[in-house]
């Protein structure tokens, strides 16, 4: 696990650019899942206002890691955040973009972007790798969109699964726990003091919470997993 903190969001972002360059450089195509939420529509729109023209975005093919149950234009979904903090904004091309259709029946949908993803990101040991999968943080310690009370879903055999929001009891379609481990490379990106005690218990005790945290289930066979956390994110950190 390598941990990077940085002072502000500005330089998380500067920092998260220059590691994707890293991966994009003198290759024709390159796989990511997106997140949804606030420090990646931060990060989107820094892509837009500064690395239109030096990021590879014809080598870029963009899938999620999880989606809201809800059409394309509605308010909540990550599709819709997405294309209006970047997608628009750039010269990315649309075959390019492989989004899960929130509008579509639940369990249908996870089993139509399950064959997608076989299709379109190459298979190690059978399962999908994803060259970057890009990971968020939930304050309960949730992570793409499998929450704490459904955690047997992370080690479920298919690679999209239906999780169900705690509180809303809104439907989201994520990837699996096993598509989540097989990626080359995952990458949390994590902001804000809201954050800072599951950052703490997962980066220092993640033993003793997996059984807790589906974050705290993130070990990718890969062995390459970084955290990018703005200083109050990694504020309770001992080290």
């Amino acid at each position: 696990m390598q941990l990077e903190i940085f002072a502000t969001r500005e330089e998380l972002n500067r920092s998260f650019t220059e590691y994707l360059k890293g991966i994009l450089k003198d290759r024709k195509r390159v796989t990511v899942a997106l997140s949804g939420g606030s420090t990646p529509k931060s990060l989107f729109d820094y892509w837009a206002r500064y690395h239109g023209e030096d990021i590879d975005w014809k080598s870029l093919f963009l899938f999620w890691g999880d989606e809201r149950c809800v059409p394309p234009t509605d308010e909540q979904s990550n599709y819709r955040m997405t294309r209006e903090y970047l997608l628009d904004r750039v010269a990315i091309p649309e075959r390019n973009i492989f989004r899960i259709k929130g509008e579509n029946d639940p369990a249908a949908e996870a089993e139509r972007y399950s064959t997608l993803l076989g299709m379109e990101v190459e298979m190690v040991d059978g399962v999908p790798s994803f060259d970057l999968i890009i990971l968020g943080l939930g304050d309960d310690g949730h992570t793409a969109s499998i929450f704490p009370h459904e955690i047997k879903l992370w080690n479920d055999s298919s690679y999209c699964v239906v999780g169900r929001h705690p509180e809303s009891g809104q439907k989201r379609i994520s990837l699996s726990g096993r598509v989540i481990n097989h990626a080359q490379r995952v990458a949390f990106l994590v902001t804000g003091s809201a954050k800072a005690e599951k950052v703490r218990e997962i980066v220092e005790s993640r033993k003793e919470v997996k059984e807790r945290y589906p974050a705290a289930r993130v070990k990718p066979v890969s062995g390459n997993l970084i955290w990018f956390l703005d200083k109050e994110a990694a504020s309770l950190l001992k080290r």
